[in-house]
């Protein structure tokens, strides 16, 4: 009877957040995450963000938009309190922040930041929440660069062996799912779990619910990924597969990884030699870059105490 009632209260809270304006919602403490507050205003406000830039989002239930956003602020609110540690403020420059913002949001064809206010204002959402967010993820990125960047690993004698042994690569455009098991789940449970969901919704909305890597927001989505910028372990397991199946999982640094093939294509190497291989490096640095994002936030997680109000 309790379980039914909690259901009851967090599907009454989820439809206010989905059907109310922001200007006319009664903003309440709902989280502590150490001292910093979340508010039901900024979980309101993270749903709509999660609404605009990933219409996969817009077919979960509402039990389920409400978790993942409140869980989005929280992993937000903690990379704040880490980066915090290091600076005082969560400043970057105006220029710099701009720049990013436009690239960031470029698939809408927002060409200037008086743009971007509008369409965000005409989506019930402050832009000023958008653009701290932006300035958070860019200084937790700058935070694991200098902690990892001399983990970094990359081979660029093997890459340009490589380019130079073929006149076609393959490329694969991939979605992932990356996940860990606590010390209260056991492999095969959370396995099964995440399978359950990928047959009932899809990949991608299990990714959003699931995952807990940074493409988690977007679907999962990694894009068009070169077999050059690939690990051999996961491209063996990639070339074995036809698009719209997925990896088993995959161990790496931060838990385990299925991968989904959406498509494959060939591509001829016509281009130029130095510029394509200092493109793989960037590339491969970002890959594993991301993964010690994930490794580190885990670790910082640990010691971060989470209340509801």
């Amino acid at each position: 009877m309790i379980k039914y009632m909690k259901f009851i209260i967090l599907y009454f809270v989820c439809s206010l957040l989905l059907n109310i304006n922001v200007n006319s919602f009664e903003n309440k403490i709902l989280l502590k995450v150490n001292n910093e507050i979340i508010t039901s205003i900024d979980i309101l406000n993270e749903l709509k963000y999660l609404q605009i830039i990933n219409e996969e989002f817009r077919g979960l239930d509402k039990e389920e938009t409400f978790k993942i956003s409140k869980n989005s602020v929280i992993r937000e609110k903690i990379k704040e309190i880490e980066i915090k540690k290091i600076v005082n403020e969560i400043t970057v420059e105006d220029k710099i922040l701009n720049n990013l913002l436009l690239n960031y949001f470029k698939e809408f064809e927002i060409k200037t930041i008086s743009e971007l206010d509008k369409f965000f204002l005409g989506n019930n959402i402050d832009p000023n929440t958008i653009k701290k967010k932006i300035k958070i993820e860019m200084l937790w990125n700058q935070l694991i660069y200098d902690k990892y960047k001399q983990n970094v690993k990359i081979d660029r004698k093997s890459i340009i062996n490589e380019l130079k042994k073929n006149d076609k690569q393959t490329e694969f455009l991939l979605s992932e799912i990356l996940f860990n098991v606590n010390d209260n789940e056991n492999l095969k449970d959370k396995l099964n779990l995440i399978k359950n969901s990928i047959n009932k919704i899809s990949f991608s909305q299990t990714a959003i619910a699931h995952s807990i890597s940074e493409t988690a927001n977007k679907g999962g989505k990694l894009g068009w990924i070169k077999e050059s910028v690939l690990s051999k372990k996961i491209y063996n397991e990639l070339k074995k597969l036809k698009i719209g199946e997925l990896t088993k999982p995959i161990i790496v640094p931060g838990g385990f990884l299925i991968l989904k093939v959406t498509d494959i294509r060939e591509i001829r190497k016509d281009f130029n030699l130095n510029e394509e291989v200092n493109k793989i490096v960037r590339e491969k640095t970002n890959l594993q870059l991301n993964r010690f994002s994930n490794i580190y936030f885990n670790k910082v997680k640990k010691d971060i105490t989470i209340n509801e109000l």
